[in-house]
């Protein structure tokens, strides 16, 4: 037989002969043990690694054309690989052939097209919820050169179709996805795997999403389209909501201005749904922007139906007694645009946010609503009075007594992940100022979330010294630091050690992004819930407002305060994709001792 030049190196295997007599034969490939088979006639060669777990196959079965893996009866097509079980994926095969009664196979398996396969493998894994599918595909896809946003595009697209509504899931993903960049690869592989695998666990069993469309030539002003929206939301509205927004989307609106439009209007309820109602929103628009705004259609409309469905928190009995919030708020209300007009011409010059923020965590809710009034008569644009929550929900964190309920740990992070989207929200709102009037509600939503739950700081916990000598009992060494910070995670009740640790580092002034690695690689191994994912990301963007301050500090010790008390966990995901990494590698997984 002529020998094809495209093959390249090539192995002999033996005999035909005695290949006959034997059925199965197993060679070194170039990165791979190949099993050489013959079957009815034919000759087939394949990896010898079951492309689940990586048990050999020749130690498997054969019948009618059938290869079965002998650990967990994955069954294979003998010769295409293909396999009838989807959680075990395809076997790799190479080219066989006899020439002169002997027996060669090409050195290498590969597929024809590795991107395209291992994107439609996670399409496969995340259909099904199959969590080692989806971490293979992402080592595979990554391997064979697919960029990190192509994999983040085709997990929010799956779910903005397989879910109906934002959820959990795209959250988490998003979240991570927007913290890739500062991740080394390890991490981003995690971040990637934990992300997507969210989303998959999210859509399983879901109804799907029905399509919706825009409004076939209404051409109505932007302004109108805004006051429908509102409308639709209000009345909870539905249909009518989402046509709307497709229609500002089709009539090719801004970003921006579609987010002061879904602002204005997730504000018309204070506080929804804990804070969550907003933080979907923002998140959406992260999301759109991390995938491509072309994709805005397929993703703003997901957030429409828990916007509808919010309950606000002037439902919620503490916001009425023994305090009614809400005339004060109304009257707060009344009052913005005059503040409002005494601060223009001086935005952009705000330098109080630390201040503010001390004020924000005072007793008396009169007094932060004249605060906030007052810091935006000063000039204090949106985005600053934003920043300036944000850093005061930290801080509630930072000070959390360890005498609290654990679940009140849930009530501080909704503070703060609340206003850190908002924070998020309000900086694109720089140049619509016809919008403030409605968007800075938010802001004052906010602070009197804070002010309720002022009890979690009552006594405050007491941050790690500023001053050395009150930690110089720890290393200085940023390896050592960042192994024990590590170690502290890996046990319970180290809330108060970690943040000292935390702050010995960063009071050394050594680099941020080894600590920042470390905390990430602390999140990326658990189990983590929603919250403990929201809080990692929230704390991280606001670090990165602050930098090496004070006030960056001690918002990474509110972090390492908050995963202490949230590690360890079961880890059963961060083994699901140490098992994918080591197969990846060519690990043998069925062996007890790991790979040297």
């Amino acid at each position: 037989m002529a020998i094809d030049a495209a093959i390249g190196e090539r192995i002999h295997v033996g005999s035909l002969a005695d290949l006959k007599a034997q059925g199965r034969k197993v060679v070194k490939g170039r990165h791979c043990p190949l099993l050489v088979v013959y079957d009815q006639g034919q000759v087939h060669a394949l990896d010898n690694r079951c492309p689940h777990l990586g048990f050999p196959l020749h130690k498997g079965s054969i019948r009618d054309g059938i290869l079965t893996c002998h650990w967990h009866h994955a069954r294979f097509d003998l010769k295409s690989g293909g396999t009838f079980d989807l959680w075990a994926d395809d076997v790799p095969t190479t080219q066989a052939w006899v020439e002169n009664g002997e027996v060669w196979v090409a050195a290498e398996c590969r597929l024809a097209d590795p991107a395209g396969h291992w994107r439609r493998r996670l399409g496969d894994g995340m259909a099904h919820n199959l969590g080692l599918v989806i971490a293979k595909s992402v080592l595979g896809a990554r391997a064979a050169g697919v960029a990190d946003a192509a994999l983040v595009r085709d997990a929010a697209l799956f779910g903005a179709r397989y879910r109906d509504g934002f959820g959990v899931g795209m959250t988490i993903m998003t979240a991570l996805a927007n913290l890739l960049p500062m991740l080394p690869e390890e991490e981003g592989y995690l971040a990637l795997f934990q992300g997507i695998r969210r989303v998959a666990a999210d859509c399983d069993g879901q109804a799907p999403r029905r399509d919706r469309a825009a409004l076939a030539g209404a051409a109505a002003p932007i302004a109108t389209l805004e006051r429908w929206f509102r409308q639709w939301t209000e009345g909870r509205h539905r249909n009518a909501a989402e046509r709307t927004l497709l229609t500002a989307i089709d009539q090719g609106e801004t970003l921006d201005r579609l987010a002061a439009m879904l602002l204005v209007a997730v504000t018309d309820r204070p506080f929804a749904d804990g804070g969550h109602a907003l933080d979907f929103v923002n998140k959406a628009f992260e999301c759109v922007e991390l995938i491509g705004h072309e994709h805005a259609a397929a993703i703003l409309p997901t957030v429409v139906g828990q916007m509808v469905a919010a309950r606000g928190a002037d439902e919620d009995n503490s916001w009425r007694h023994p305090i009614d919030l809400l005339p004060l708020m109304a009257q707060a209300f009344e009052d913005l645009p005059r503040a409002l007009a005494d601060g223009r011409g001086r935005h952009g010059g705000f330098g109080g946010h630390a201040q503010l923020a001390e004020t924000l965590l005072g007793d008396d809710p009169s007094a932060i609503a004249a605060a906030l009034l007052g810091a935006l008569a000063q000039g204090a644009a949106p985005r600053d009075l934003g920043r300036a929550l944000a850093y005061a929900a930290a801080l509630r964190i930072a000070r959390f007594g360890t005498a609290n309920e654990f679940s009140d740990w849930d009530t501080a992070l909704h503070g703060f992940t609340y206003a850190s989207a908002l924070h998020q929200l309000l900086k694109r709102l720089d140049q619509q100022e016809e919008a403030w009037p409605q968007a800075l509600r938010g802001v004052f939503h906010g602070a009197m979330a804070l002010w309720l739950s002022r009890y979690l700081n009552q006594p405050p916990a007491r941050l790690p010294e500023a001053r050395r000598d009150r930690l110089d009992d720890l290393s200085d060494d940023p390896e050592v630091l960042c192994a024990s910070l590590l170690d502290a995670f890996d046990r319970q009740q180290q809330v108060n050690p970690a943040a000292r640790l935390v702050a010995r580092y960063l009071q050394l002034g050594l680099p941020a992004p080894q600590l920042l690695g470390t905390l990430a690689h602390a999140l990326l191994r658990e189990d983590a819930d929603f919250h403990t994912y929201q809080m990692f990301e929230a704390a991280i963007r606001q670090y990165h407002e602050w930098g090496d301050t004070a006030e960056g500090h001690a918002i990474l010790i509110a972090l390492a305060r908050y995963l202490a008390a949230h590690c360890p966990t079961e880890r059963a995901r961060f083994q699901t994709a140490t098992i994918a990494r080591r197969l990846h590698r060519g690990g043998r997984v069925y062996e007890d001792q790991p790979d040297a």
